[in-house]
């Protein structure tokens, strides 16, 4: 029982030192002082930490205080991956998806996002639904990209509301259903998703899925429109022009068609 007890009171020493090194680095990381951060994490990612495995990725991937390497990296998110960081599997799966220094690789991409969004990686299932949308490495399959959006987008994932809203407003996996396109599209504005704006505003201005309201268009067109939309800014203009949801500007609505 001594030995025992020992054994815990060391593992929990080396945890709390373990602890206190990740943190360093971090603290490092989060001033720019990279250098520190790379002696702090290198160790701690060779003992198999995740979290420090991750880290040093991220900076091979960006460049941040070492040359960018993206075998490093890709050697990193595979050690973190395979302990199961669903994090790190979707960041690999990226890698794949891309082609990160890597010969491009969408099965290897589909199988890591698939074990990262199983795990409820967000970023991870908004990808898994597109690429079943669109077949990458895979059969078009509508439903398991309805699916595996709908998971994200209850996330709050903005991106997959958007898409989701797009699979519900074309029937695409699902019965076409305008009134439930404008909910995701809603939700997904109101988080400044700039596609997400302007087809709410085009829902608003031609009273698909929601009842027709000029001035709820050009709310949504002139959010997205902000953000240099060119069809948001278009459609604004067209607003200004004839006079609908707002007072007739014909010299905004030149402005905006520029």
């Amino acid at each position: 029982m001594r030995t025992f007890l020992m054994t815990v009171m060391f593992v929990a020493i080396a945890a709390a030192v373990s602890a206190q090194d990740f943190n360093k680095g971090l603290a490092a990381a989060q001033s720019g002082d990279f250098a520190t951060a790379l002696k702090e994490w290198t160790p701690l990612a060779e003992q198999g930490n995740v979290h420090a495995q991750s880290n040093l990725a991220l900076m091979y991937i960006r460049g941040d205080g070492v040359t960018q390497d993206y075998k490093k990296a890709l050697k990193w998110y595979t050690l973190a991956a395979e302990q199961g960081s669903a994090k790190a599997q979707s960041e690999l799966a990226l890698m794949y998806r891309r082609g990160d220094g890597i010969p491009q690789d969408h099965k290897e991409a589909v199988k890591w996002f698939t074990l990262a969004a199983e795990q409820g990686n967000d970023t991870a299932q908004f990808y898994l639904g597109y690429i079943y949308s669109n077949g990458e490495g895979v059969s078009v399959d509508d439903e398991q990209s309805v699916k595996w959006y709908s998971l994200a987008a209850e996330q709050v994932n903005s991106s997959a509301q958007t898409n989701l809203g797009w699979m519900y407003e074309n029937g695409h996996g699902v019965i076409e259903n305008d009134k439930e396109a404008a909910k995701w599209y809603h939700k997904a504005a109101e988080q400044g998703h700039v596609k997400a704006q302007y087809t709410l505003g085009e829902m608003y201005d031609n009273g698909e899925g929601v009842l027709e309201n000029d001035k709820e268009a050009v709310k949504w067109y002139r959010k997205a429109a902000e953000q240099g939309y060119a069809k948001a800014q278009y459609n604004l203009g067209v607003m200004y022009f004839n006079g609908q949801g707002v007072e007739q500007d014909l010299k905004e609505a030149a402005r905006l068609y520029l």
